[in-house]
């Protein structure tokens, strides 16, 4: 007679037999994000200066996603697409500060603008998301998500929901840890590997987010001074680099690679969604952008493409590129595609999940659609980032005038509302937006700027109109004062 045999066995046999059948565990979600850390600043796309090695290791592990963009070209809205799901429209949350930058007289609209009540009842500009808005936080906690945020938060008092958000923006429960402190993204670092370790029981999500490379430029002496001696005693180098504000680089790069040691220390590699990226384009006053048009605060490349990667191993096969676009508002769709959870109810979400990208599976949703940008105010430029003039002249000034912009496939259009002028470029072909196709392609202008302006429709974007009785250009100078 047989034995029967050992339960154990059975137990083994009847394991690998459902394996296939049962669903997978949600992965754990690690969002870490630089603040002005310009599409060029990075390794991968060739950095000539700045030292990024975990970074760049990360994306060889992973995918780079070489169209990655912001919802918006500053901090502030650029934050509120990736908590909410939801275009800035629909949220009026603009600028920091809420108001227009920039002299007064170099404004055709009159819009709310700094030092001046006038402007203040034009049209709404908010400086905190509403507390009733149901975050990617509150999202995720449906699918059992434990969720923390650390570092810059930018979006007003109310924590959205966050298991752990310090909205001062310190996230560690210390003292300081504003971004003038040099030791800000050690602890921001220091916190997240702890949570990590607390609670790897479970999934979780955290939404790292870095005050550095953000001015005020300030770095340890000892690796300012290592980036000082490499300026100095290297080759002859094209351009004169800052040591600082490489050292702030560093900094951000050598949180990525203890984040992601953490991870694997901690077993929890394989299950674990890695993003790095950047909140809007380089700042043009410390660093470079080329080869896009303009930095932070355009409308241009510049200021809206980010350097952006993601590393999942055992899902996300190493080494891949994708130029499919992609954009802040997707960020919670995604997860919550991810995580088995519902999408809310309350409020609209206008982004697209980019699982079937991580997973290498078509993405017909993603590779059609449109992605938007608005903006109602004005933003004064610095250094080589005045690439618009004032209205009625050829003198450079702004960074943004009011306008909307919509890519589509390799297309981009960008819509200006001061003189309702449109420019047209093909992304694939000029990446540097030298060439404006809008006369040579007009059907094309044409079906981009019907689409933009449904968008506008259904998203109630504010289009300033009201003339601005201080418009003078004539009163400028020749440096735009």
């Amino acid at each position: 007679m047989k034995s029967s045999p050992p339960l154990n066995a059975l137990l083994y046999l009847s394991t690998l037999l459902l394996a296939p059948l049962l669903p997978a565990a949600p992965p754990n979600v690690v969002f870490i994000m630089a603040d002005d850390l310009g599409w060029a600043d990075v390794g991968f796309h060739d950095a000539e200066f700045y030292e990024t090695p975990n970074i760049d290791k990360l994306r060889a592990a992973g995918m780079e996603f070489s169209s990655a963009y912001p919802g918006a070209s500053n901090c502030m809205p650029s934050r509120s697409c990736l908590v909410s799901g939801m275009y800035v429209p629909r949220t009026d949350m603009w600028t920091p500060g809420t108001k227009a930058k920039g002299s007064k007289a170099a404004m055709k609209f009159l819009v709310p603008r700094n030092n001046d009540k006038s402007g203040d009842a034009v049209f709404p500009s908010k400086d905190a998301l509403e507390p009733s808005i149901t975050s990617i936080a509150e999202v995720l906690k449906t699918a059992g998500y434990h969720t923390a945020h650390f570092g810059k938060w930018h979006l007003g008092p109310d924590g959205q929901g966050f298991d752990l958000n310090d909205t001062s923006g310190n996230g560690t429960g210390t003292k300081g840890g504003y971004y003038s402190d040099i030791d800000v993204a050690e602890r921001l670092t220091d916190a997240a590997c702890k949570y990590i370790t607390d609670n790897k029981e479970q999934p979780f999500f955290i939404y790292l987010c870095h005050w550095d490379v953000h001015t005020p430029i300030t770095a340890r002496k000892e690796v300012v001074s290592k980036y000082r001696d490499k300026l100095d005693k290297g080759r002859d180098w094209k351009r004169k680099w800052n040591p600082t504000y490489t050292a702030m680089i560093e900094a951000v790069d050598t949180s990525v690679g203890r984040i992601r040691k953490q991870l694997q220390d901690e077993g929890l590699e394989e299950n674990t969604l890695l993003i790095f990226t950047s909140d809007n384009g380089g700042y043009s006053g410390v660093t470079w952008c080329d080869p896009l048009k303009g930095a932070k605060g355009s409308f241009f490349e510049g200021g809206i493409r980010v350097p952006t990667c993601m590393s999942w191993p055992g899902t996300i096969k190493p080494g891949g590129t994708t130029d499919i676009p992609i954009t802040g508002v997707d960020l919670l769709p995604t997860l919550a595609d991810l995580a088995g959870a519902k999408l809310p109810g309350n409020q609209p979400v206008d982004g697209k999940s980019w699982k079937p990208l991580l997973t290498g599976t078509d993405a017909p949703q993603l590779t059609d659609r449109a992605i938007f940008w608005h903006y109602p105010l004005y933003l004064a430029g610095a250094e080589y980032n005045k690439v618009l003039p004032v209205h009625g002249t050829d003198l450079p000034y702004w960074r943004a005038t009011p306008c909307s912009v919509i890519r589509k496939g390799d297309w981009k259009l960008l819509q200006f509302f001061e003189d309702d002028s449109i420019q047209l470029y093909n992304l694939k072909n000029d990446l540097g937006e030298t060439t404006d196709l809008a006369k040579t392609n007009k059907e094309k202008a044409a079906a981009l700027l019907a689409e933009l302006k449904q968008w506008q429709k259904d998203t109630k974007a504010v289009i300033p109109h009201t003339p601005n009785p201080d418009f003078n250009p004539k009163s400028l100078s020749k440096n735009g004062r």
